[in-house]
């Protein structure tokens, strides 16, 4: 992350400082410093698209989608530095009773876990978040800072996931408010317009930076690919800093906005391009996988599959209870795939066959051995993996059965017709089940 961002500043500074030049009578000249400001703004990834994207296609727990929020991660402690920095206060003497949070770990631990899963979950977030910030502006300190910290702290509980859940609504509603008081410090024009448009050709040159630095780290070109293309946008972090410069005097109000409209055009960007990424990456695979290194990384070496009979994919609370239940059928080799590492340790150490896979690897389904396998279920939330998967099995030469889930009945149609053998309406089913169980239970004989 370091080394794009350095890398990155040191290129689009002189791109941006010659487009200012060449632009300076419609929107005023830059100065070097001011062209660098710019430059490091841009060089920020966007964590709100970033989440969303990988989120709505299910890819978070994937090999290139924790390499890209762990960028994001990175990012933003380098944006909470400069914000820090650039105010050039020093901190107060009493700063250093802030140490006292450590041992205050374990109650602050005890409040959230006494809020329960509502209203209070989220509310305990805020009084933390902003708690944090004024805690730490009251020591001299940028608040920002203290947000940050408080953040790092709760990583590590269990409901960690629950509360950034209960709290991403909010975090939309107030990145909307913050575009629109960018909106409201000058009306553009058609020179910022194009200006933004011209920023937005630098979105190529970013996503090959990060493909660069990626493959040069041995991560397989798939995962480079698909990383670099994600974290390609601009972000709102960017725009922090454009604000935080023009209240300094380092950046005139025209600028933020031209930054604001490039933010803005590179998240649908990115949007529109990922939804084919993995159509895109099969037509290009043979160019992109060129750029890979010999030597492959631990975690990049193909598993593979002992005599499988039954594969299920996604290992969440449904495909768990179907790898169960054909489990306890004895005479049948069954195994799993999930592409959350941990989730597959945790199995793997209870004694089930499971393995680290992205469903949607072409790459992977080319080096499975799937001769052996008579089913694969597709139990994933997503009825566009689970399309994309099966078109990615039928290149494989895959010629078994495949059963998937839905929740709705429209989506169970639109599974059949892309060739799923059988789909499971997820509600309708469990319905089924349940009932089924029940009356089981009733005719049940009493001791």
């Amino acid at each position: 992350s370091l080394s794009h961002t350095l890398l990155w500043v040191i290129v689009i500074t002189g791109a941006v400082y010659g487009v200012a030049a060449l632009a300076s009578q419609f929107v005023g000249g830059l100065t070097l410093q001011s062209a660098m400001l710019i430059a490091f703004a841009l060089s920020f990834s966007s964590t709100v698209c970033v989440v969303k994207v990988l989120e709505e296609s299910g890819e978070s727990k994937t090999r290139h989608g924790r390499l890209a929020i762990g960028i994001l991660v990175m990012q933003d402690v380098f944006a909470v530095i400069f914000l820090v920095a650039a105010t050039g206060k020093l901190p107060s003497v009493w700063a250093l009773g802030l140490l006292a949070l450590i041992p205050a770990l374990p109650f602050i631990h005890r409040i959230i876990n006494q809020s329960g899963h509502g209203e209070l979950l989220p509310l305990t977030g805020f009084i933390l978040a902003l708690g944090g910030y004024n805690l730490f502006e009251l020591v001299n300190i940028k608040g920002d800072l203290g947000a940050l910290i408080f953040g790092i702290m709760l990583a590590q509980h269990e409901k960690s996931t629950e509360l950034a859940k209960s709290l991403m609504s909010f975090k939309d509603l107030f990145l909307i408010g913050f575009f629109l008081t960018i909106g409201l410090t000058a009306l553009p024009d058609m020179n910022m317009i194009i200006l933004s448009l011209v920023f937005c050709l630098f979105i190529p040159l970013k996503a090959g930076l990060f493909f660069g630095l990626f493959t040069a780290l041995r991560l397989r070109g798939r995962t480079a690919y698909l990383a670099s293309l994600v974290l390609s946008n601009f972000s709102e972090f960017g725009l922090i800093v454009g604000a935080l410069a023009v209240s300094l005097g380092l950046l005139a109000n025209t600028w933020l906005v031209i930054i604001a409209l490039a933010v803005s055009i590179s998240f649908v960007f990115t949007s529109v391009v990922y939804r084919n990424s993995h159509s895109l990456y099969n037509k290009y695979k043979d160019a992109i996988k060129r750029f890979e290194k010999q030597t492959r990384l631990k975690e990049d070496v193909y598993p593979t599959l002992h005599n499988a009979e039954f594969l299920v994919l996604g290992m969440g609370r449904v495909g768990k209870g179907a790898f169960n239940a054909l489990a306890k059928l004895g005479d049948v080799n069954v195994w799993g795939m999930d592409a959350d590492r941990l989730k597959v340790k945790q199995m793997n150490s209870e004694g089930h066959n499971v393995i680290v896979g992205d469903g949607e690897d072409v790459d992977l389904w080319d080096n499975l051995d799937l001769r052996n396998v008579k089913l694969i279920l597709l139990a994933l939330p997503s009825i566009q993996d689970a399309i994309n998967i099966k078109r990615q099995l039928t290149n494989a030469g895959y010629t078994g059965k495949v059963a998937a889930i839905a929740r709705y009945e429209d989506e169970v149609q639109e599974l059949l017709n892309h060739d799923i053998d059988k789909v499971f309406n997820f509600f309708t089913e469990a319905g089924l089940g349940f009932a089924e169980e029940s009356l089981a239970y009733v005719d049940a004989p009493r001791a």
